[in-house]
């Protein structure tokens, strides 16, 4: 059977390595496995990395762009390749896996204007005969720890800017699903990166606390679920590192009594049920403002959710595919089940589908549930499934309290025509991305991704402006070349320009 190996100082390897199974969630087979890299492994990984830090510091940024100017050629190439492989092992539908790659390919883009990102800032005669300046400055060898949800778009999100910035970068992909990473990691060295610049590392925790505890990692960057990041981010600040962990969501869409409807039901179907819910953006409650509003949205819903198509994932007319293992689908179903237990209307009900051919599939089928109340077990859990809740309150400000007292602050929106109440929203809601009329408020790859309270542990967003602030650290020079013959005296007070 094919063993998924470590990219390290630009070979593949997996000799000696405990395994784990990887499975074909559309079918329930398994497919490969994956080696798990023992500590000894991550810490060749980091040497590696250590080695080649000199080197690729001091090449140009110029040079350090058109690698991934390269890069992202190479990416386009083998697209269909690349969305085959989190398919095969994600179980996202090709038409979802293609728009997650090319949001990863934004971000290369992004990452080529480096030498204009990396420039700095320059001040001459600040005094007499004084210069100042600053500039930024890679760290050294940092980490990114990414999720099985995203296997393509959330490594981009985080080593091309780092590379870059002129560091180098140890990836720990999610172990679930695997291959489309490593081949991706591939491509850059095809793309001219020199070796030990990226390395990828497979694994579990043991892998993981090797790259928190090594004092050669200069920083961490994680996305997760909340227990994770908030170990992710404690451990790696007590070991000095900084670092950036993105949490769970519990993202929120308030439907106002005004709102298109019809549109509303059209954004909500792909924001709640595509990619099977398995988004850390994912709509997956709806706040309907008074019982009319919340009437008429379940009911059109009901009727659009009839048309949802489920099944595996090399079937492009499929809406999306299963979840990611069979104890990911029994713990949907156990919020399903507990939801009807504590008194909400399973309106539409997702559980035990049947795929003909599929049997053995990790499915859910589209889920709608009625008459939530923030008590419940399923109101308050990230359920990561295609699962859509609905909330009635009677006031858009009890829509925003509710929101606002959520643990969670990645993500909402607000469907209306009423742009007072659309501006008021957006100035005062205690979330980090908000969309109006927009279901999936991701921001592009040039500003940064990120949330609020819970969701994010760290003081930088991902991606974006707020990359190049992440992976370097702004060194300021002040240099002074006096005349000759002109010597000044000792002077014990502070200096100013008075």
């Amino acid at each position: 059977m094919t063993v998924v190996g470590h990219l390290i100082n630009g070979q593949i390897t997996n000799e000696g390595e405990r395994t784990q199974d990887i499975y074909n969630p559309s079918t329930g087979e398994v497919s490969k496995q994956v080696a798990l890299a023992s500590k000894a492994t991550v810490e060749e990984a980091i040497a590696a990395a250590q080695a080649a830090y000199p080197e690729w510091r001091n090449t140009p940024a110029i040079k350090r762009a058109r690698v991934m100017f390269k890069f992202k050629d190479l990416l386009e190439q083998n697209a269909d390749k690349i969305c085959a492989l989190i398919g095969e092992e994600h179980g996202k539908i090709s038409h979802d896996a293609a728009g997650e790659l090319q949001r990863g390919i934004e971000n290369v883009e992004y990452a080529c204007c480096a030498p204009e990102l990396l420039k700095g800032e320059h001040s001459k005669n600040v005094a007499p005969n004084i210069d100042s300046w600053s500039e930024f400055q890679p760290l050294g060898v940092v980490a990114g720890i990414t999720p099985f949800n995203f296997p393509a778009m959330v490594p981009l999100w985080m080593y091309p800017m780092a590379i870059v910035c002129g560091n180098c970068f140890i990836l720990k992909p999610s172990e679930r699903d695997p291959s489309s990473t490593l081949f991706i990691a591939q491509l850059l060295k095809e793309a001219g990166l020199p070796d030990g610049v990226m390395n990828v590392v497979n694994g579990d925790k043991q892998a993981v606390d090797t790259l928190l505890n090594d004092e050669r990692i200069k920083a961490v960057s994680f996305v997760g679920s909340t227990p994770i990041a908030e170990y992710i981010y404690s451990t790696a600040n007590a070991n000095g590192k900084r670092c950036q962990a993105l949490g769970g969501a519990k993202n929120h869409a308030i439907v106002m009594p005004d709102a298109d409807m019809d549109n509303a039901v059209a954004q909500l179907l792909g924001a709640a049920f595509g990619s099977s819910g398995e988004r850390c953006m994912a709509l997956s409650v709806a706040v309907a403002v008074g019982d009319a509003a919340a009437d008429a949205l379940v009911s059109k819903m009901q009727e659009a959710m009839k048309g949802l198509k489920i099944g595996p994932c090399h079937d492009a007319d499929n809406d999306f595919g299963p979840v990611i293992t069979q104890q990911h689908q029994q713990k949907v179903f156990a919020y399903i089940d507990s939801a009807e237990k504590q008194g909400a209307d399973i309106v539409v009900d997702g559980r035990n589908p049947s795929i003909d051919g599929y049997e053995n599939g990790f499915y859910v089928g589209g889920t709608l549930i009625d008459r939530v109340t923030p008590e419940m077990d399923s109101y308050n859990a990230e359920i990561f499934g295609p699962v859509l809740q609905v909330v009635r309150v009677d006031t858009m400000q009890g829509a925003m309290d509710l929101i606002d007292n959520h643990e969670y602050g990645n993500g909402t929106c607000i469907f209306t025509r009423d742009g007072e109440a659309a501006r008021y929203f957006s100035d005062h809601i205690q979330v980090g991305m908000v969309g109006i009329n927009i279901p999936l408020p991701v921001p592009v790859a040039y500003h940064s991704f990120g949330g609020w309270k819970r969701s994010l542990f760290g003081d930088l967003h991902a991606y974006g402006p707020d990359a190049v602030r992440f992976y370097t650290k702004r060194k300021t020079i002040t240099q002074r070349w006096p005349s000759a013959g002109v010597r000044e005296g000792a002077q014990f007070s502070m200096p100013t320009m008075s």
